[in-house]
């Protein structure tokens, strides 16, 4: 039976990451973790076990696989993208620093490990429709600095050490459990919220701004899957493409309008947010995680909507 230690249980994938890998491997084996325990959400407190762990402390993350005897690691650390541009240092000192206390912990206590890359791993000089799985890497975030160099570094330690690194590059993410958190991407939970509370939106990136995307419960699959793919079947592991779903405000708004007639949407453009989504690709070739390891979403932007708003209401009251 897997013992998984989840290192960031209180941000936006590790909330319900944490909760999805209890229904699969048992409460009790999985370790929810944040370097604020109170951030974790009543329902991780309450039904498995939990601790403070700095994860940019190489003693801390240590000490908790020793204490669980953890033989998974799922590294969720990270500063967001725009969030870290507003303080590029913390973007890479967070970043980096949980990752390479993950890789020397997993080295020498011979754990498997999960950090997810993202879409900011590329930047404008990629091609911009249908990125390869192998192409051009020249980020202009410090948030896709650290991804690219989680990347190298994940692939180094496996050939170096024989560390079970993988990973997979996350699209924008859509969730109605987790508010925003500062990510580039945002906008497309953003709309949901004010949708479903009745209220008009200001969408900080310009019409025409073509993203890759995803819900939430088709990454946690993506998470799961790839740690469990067979090792053998594997030519990439750091970092695969996985996408959904690809779409500008614009396409959304008018998804979500279709159950909201009244809705209202107006823009306001984020110089720095929007300077991000244009250096990154439109969308995103995934074709070598379908077939080394069958990556299959399930949701399109419609069925999404129509989950994300019956979500939202509910948690709302409306």
């Amino acid at each position: 039976m897997k013992k998984i230690l989840v290192l960031g249980s209180g941000g936006q994938i590790g909330s319900e990451l944490t909760m999805r890998l209890r229904e699969v491997y048992g409460d009790s084996n999985v370790v929810a973790t944040d370097l604020k325990p109170e951030r974790l959400t009543q329902a991780i407190q309450e039904s498995g076990p939990t601790d403070g762990v700095d994860a940019t402390k190489m003693d801390d993350v240590a000490r908790v696989v020793k204490k669980y005897d953890i033989d998974s690691i799922y590294n969720l650390v990270a500063i967001l993208s725009a969030t870290a541009e507003k303080n590029p240092m913390l973007g890479w000192n967070v970043g980096m620093g949980a990752l390479i206390n993950c890789l020397e912990v997993s080295r020498e206590m011979k754990c498997a490990l999960f950090t997810p890359s993202s879409i900011g791993a590329f930047g404008p000089t990629t091609p911009l429709d249908g990125t390869p799985q192998d192409t051009i890497q020249r980020p202009r975030t410090i948030y896709g600095v650290t991804k690219v160099t989680g990347e190298l570094l994940g692939d180094y330690y496996h050939e170096r050490f024989g560390v079970d690194a993988r990973s997979v590059r996350f699209p924008g993410l859509i969730s109605y459990v987790t508010p925003p958190g500062g990510g580039t991407t945002d906008y497309a939970v953003d709309i949901y919220y004010a949708a479903v509370k009745g209220e008009d939106f200001v969408c900080p990136l310009k019409q025409g701004t073509l993203l890759d995307m995803m819900y939430m419960p088709d990454a946690l699959n993506a998470a799961i899957n790839i740690m469990e793919a067979d090792p053998t079947k594997l030519i990439h592991r750091n970092s695969f493409n996985v996408t959904a779903m690809h779409f500008p405000p614009e396409v959304i708004y008018a998804e979500v309008k279709k159950h909201f007639p009244n809705f209202k949407m107006t823009y306001d453009v984020d110089p720095v947010k929007q300077k991000i989504a244009d250096s990154w690709p439109n969308w995103m070739d995934d074709t070598c995680a379908r077939k080394e390891w069958g990556f299959k979403p399930k949701y399109d932007l419609p069925a999404m909507t129509v989950d994300m708003i019956d979500k939202l209401k509910k948690k709302f009251n409306k």
